[in-house]
């Protein structure tokens, strides 16, 4: 059930509606929020929209890189499991 959740970013109030948890969407501002004092604080850019399409184009960022380390444990999660097949087809029922 979706409920509304105000949060503040960037000193501006926004109602949310989110099936998720109070405490999460909360989270989630608060994220975003630091994401975005991070960029203005650096000095990249003194506008607020263009700071949010920075943060989240660093969050992006992440969020690919993320994605592939985690590809690439299943590749290698598959590929032991696949050995551990063959090893244990090899050796002698005991």
């Amino acid at each position: 059930m979706k409920q509304t959740v105000r949060v503040t970013i960037l000193g501006q109030d926004y109602s949310i509606r989110s099936s998720r948890s109070i405490d999460e969407v909360q989270k989630v501002a608060a994220f975003v929020d630091a994401r975005i004092a991070e960029v203005l604080a650096v000095g990249a850019t003194a506008d607020s929209m263009n700071a949010a399409v920075l943060a989240l184009m660093n969050v992006a960022g992440s969020c690919f890189e993320l994605q592939q380390q985690l590809g690439d444990a299943q590749k290698i999660t598959e590929s032991l499991l696949a050995l551990d097949e063959k090893i244990s087809l090899a050796l002698p029922d005991s």
